[in-house]
């Protein structure tokens, strides 16, 4: 099976010292590599405000970090990061699949625009020239108000 690209971020305590941060950081390089993994981008956001309170805190320092690997990779990762010291949340999302939905939508999307250009006898691409030279043919029937019938008042 190919890697998977997933995003990887973490909430730190907000007066997690550097070395802290990048010992973290060191922890999940060295676990990624040892089980055939990539980090692609490492992202430090910096100490930001939390949407709810954890733990009597209102601030966490976050760190994005994109990793391609497996499926066990990201297990591993996830068991790891539970029992870690000073972290407050973690999250890891696999990000490919919304790229796969999209390309695989766009696709069935362009095969049926190309099977009704045939079915009509028009060449299945368009052509240059083609199509609306102006105005989108969805707002040219449209009655909106532009304020020409206020001026006879």
């Amino acid at each position: 099976m190919s890697a998977r690209q997933y995003e990887l971020i973490y909430v730190l305590k907000p007066d997690a010292p550097e070395d802290v941060v990048n010992n973290l950081h060191g922890q999940v390089a060295e676990i990624v590599d040892r089980m055939g993994g990539k980090i692609d981008k490492t992202d430090q956001w910096g100490r930001r405000k939390l949407a709810y309170e954890i733990g009597h805190h209102k601030e966490g320092f976050y760190v994005l970090e994109v990793i391609s690997g497996s499926g066990e990779l990201m297990k591993e990762l996830d068991r790891r990061l539970r029992v870690t010291e000073g972290l407050l949340r973690h999250l890891i999302v696999r990000v490919d699949e919304t790229t796969i939905k999209a390309d695989r939508a766009r696709t069935k999307r362009t095969e049926e625009s190309r099977r009704r250009r045939v079915a009509r006898g028009l060449p299945p691409d368009r052509q240059p020239g083609e199509g609306p030279q102006g105005m989108d043919d969805d707002d040219a029937g449209d009655m909106m108000f532009d304020g020409a019938d206020m001026e006879d008042r």
